[in-house]
């Protein structure tokens, strides 16, 4: 067996591990572009959910029962939990998300 077929066993051998590499490069990177977008969805949702929360949390209460102070109680928890599971999903993003107050009402601001 001479240096030629030697060199052209392992470049035959290098290249198919390339391709090989590559197409699980590609599946893995598809995964991860597709997990991006589902977040990305997700956090859209909440969005929409903390907004609506929110609205309805701006509603005077005229009724003293206490089974209604605790269902706004329970938005309120409700809405800061939405704000921690956000702030989990974009943490290695850099971002945040922080409850402004202003004359409007409370709304997510990212920092």
């Amino acid at each position: 067996m001479g240096l030629i077929e030697i060199l052209t066993i392992c470049v035959v051998i290098l290249s198919a591990s390339l391709a090989f590499c590559l197409y699980k490069l590609f599946r893995f990177s598809m995964i991860l572009i597709n997990l991006e977008d589902s977040i990305e969805e997700c956090l859209d949702i909440l969005d929409e959910r903390f907004k609506n929360i929110s609205e309805i949390l701006e509603i005077p209460v005229f009724f003293d029962s206490m089974e209604v102070r605790r269902v706004v109680n329970e938005l309120r928890i409700s809405r800061e939990a939405l704000i921690n599971v956000a702030n989990k999903l974009t943490e290695s993003y850099g971002r945040k998300i922080e409850i402004k107050e202003d004359e409007s009402g409370p709304t997510p601001q990212e920092v």
